[in-house]
């Protein structure tokens, strides 16, 4: 019989053998855990989903390269939403290295609705100094943006010929690893009354909750939790759900390791 304390011995090769597993076979077998929708990923889900189809919405990428794998799969997860309901995306940049991620996710997502650009969707690219191209969005876009991305002027592509300034916009979505969307919240939500959803890395949510407990923000998407559970809103699983499990389960081993371990101690102090 096994007794606590020989389990507080545990060769450090099967522990690692373990937490392999535990993240490897969710990964590869499809298994996902129960995921508990939260009231500030509800509220944006639900405020989409109440826009008139054709609606525009601003969609700006943030962030860069290092945190792919935590901005990836929310912007994937918001992009079906809004492309599935048929809303108007304009995509934009006020990181350097948001820009041509932006591009080829916005593409691809588009892709999958067999969209057109110029019509459905368009990307207008990097601009920097993120202040004055807030405020400058509000008065005229196509004067911060007066190209997009591929370089085709703005006044030729039809979206935005219908689209001017944030009068014609109805929600901006600042996908962030930083602290751009507080720029959004404090220029195009004070000053143009635009409603603002960040969606922001994990640690970053408690700098948030303030602003949507003045109602300054619709809601939030925080960390891959919430991208797993936009995705489950929307009904399509993808690389957040996958990755919540492996890290549950994860996370559900060490806790259970803590707790030989403190058994065993207790158990071997009793002893003696």
């Amino acid at each position: 019989m096994i007794s606590l304390r020989s389990l507080g011995n545990i060769d450090r090769k099967i522990i690692f053998a373990a937490l392999f597993l535990s993240v490897s076979i969710p990964l590869i077998f499809d298994f996902r855990l129960p995921n508990r929708i939260t009231k500030e990923v509800r509220a944006v889900y639900d405020f989409i989903d109440r826009l008139p189809p054709e609606s525009a919405v601003l969609v700006s990428f943030d962030h860069d390269t290092a945190t792919l794998p935590e901005m990836s799969p929310m912007a994937r997860a918001l992009l079906r939403h809004l492309f599935n309901r048929r809303l108007r995306v304009i995509g934009l940049a006020l990181r350097a290295e948001g820009s041509s991620i932006g591009n080829g996710l916005v593409h691809a997502v588009a892709a999958e609705y067999n969209l057109q650009e110029g019509m459905d969707y368009v990307f207008l690219g990097f601009r920097p100094e993120i202040t004055s191209a807030i405020l400058g969005m509000g008065e005229n876009i196509a004067r911060v943006f007066p190209k997009d991305f591929r370089g085709v002027p703005l006044d030729e592509i039809p979206l935005m010929q219908t689209v001017k300034n944030y009068r014609q916009i109805e929600l901006i979505i600042s996908i962030a690893d930083d602290d751009t969307p507080n720029y959004w919240i404090n220029y195009a939500n004070a000053r143009y009354h635009e409603a603002v959803v960040p969606a922001v890395t994990a640690v970053m949510a408690t700098t948030y909750y303030p602003f949507l407990q003045e109602k300054q923000i619709i809601g939030m998407v925080p960390g891959l939790k919430a991208a797993a559970e936009y995705e489950q809103l929307i009904g399509r699983p993808g690389d957040a759900s996958v990755g919540m499990s492996a890290q549950s389960i994860a996370h559900l081993l060490i806790l259970l390791l803590i707790l030989i371990g403190n058994l065993s101690y207790l158990s071997a102090r009793r002893r003696r």
